[in-house]
């Protein structure tokens, strides 16, 4: 795994090439990001987006949501997938908010993955985003990226995130999840655009697989140098 140092180059690197990096769900405070990211669970930001504005209208804060029966949410979340547990979640999470935090999103972990639908991931993606809270979340692209560079070496995401966390400083958390997100979405794919990447020459997969990869001959290659070398010899 790379040193502190290490990974904070290519962190660097990295936020040279994505400069935009950022949440793309649509929030205009920490309850409407804490909704969208319960909902983006399974599904893209861009569907949750499409979905999120009438939602907010209806349901502007905890108290309003609180009052709704999942019948009634189902419907508005339905092409999010998933939709009957969101509906509960949604609905008891809004509860929890109004009977135990006056209605108000804590700005705490345990606090905040106390309440119903809301797991360490969607905690540090409010924290981070809307509540000023260092908070490093880790999802599907984190995962694979980090291992993919070395930066991290778990396929657990709270070890990811101890490992993150202990090379950078907090003020970079919020940033580097971004970061990572982005790379994996745009460059760093399940099959990944390896040519596109700024920080190849230090990802231990590229070195590893693809470089080497790359090197050997290809087996129809190698098929048709043999045949020529066939074709040369003399026969006898």
């Amino acid at each position: 795994m790379k040193t502190a140092s290490e990974t904070r180059q290519i962190l660097d690197k990295l936020e040279g090439q994505h400069p935009d990096a950022d949440t793309e769900l649509h929030h205009t405070n920490a309850f409407e990001l804490l909704v969208a990211t319960i909902l983006s669970a399974q599904s893209t930001d861009q569907r949750v987006n499409l979905v999120t504005p009438a939602l907010f209208k209806r349901y502007p804060d905890a108290k309003a949501l609180a009052k709704a029966t999942a019948a009634q949410l189902e419907p508005r979340i339905h092409s999010t997938g998933f939709f009957r547990a969101k509906s509960k979640a949604l609905a008891g999470m809004a509860r929890a908010l109004v009977t135990d935090h006056g209605g108000q999103v804590p700005a705490d972990m345990e606090a905040l993955t106390k309440l119903p639908g809301v797991g360490r991931k969607t905690a540090n993606v409010v924290l981070g985003h809307a509540l000023g809270v260092p908070g490093l979340p880790v999802d599907r692209h984190v995962l694979r990226v980090a291992n993919r560079i070395g930066i991290a070496e778990s396929d657990k995401p709270e070890i990811v995130e101890q490992q993150l966390c202990g090379a950078l400083p907090p003020e970079r958390w919020t940033r580097t999840s971004d970061t990572l997100i982005l790379h994996g979405r745009r460059v760093c794919k399940p099959k990944p655009l390896c040519d596109q990447c700024v920080v190849r020459d230090d990802c231990e997969y590229f070195q590893t697989a693809v470089a080497v990869e790359r090197t050997k001959p290809s087996r129809n290659k190698r098929r048709i140098k043999n045949e020529k070398a066939r074709l040369r010899a003399p026969r006898r």
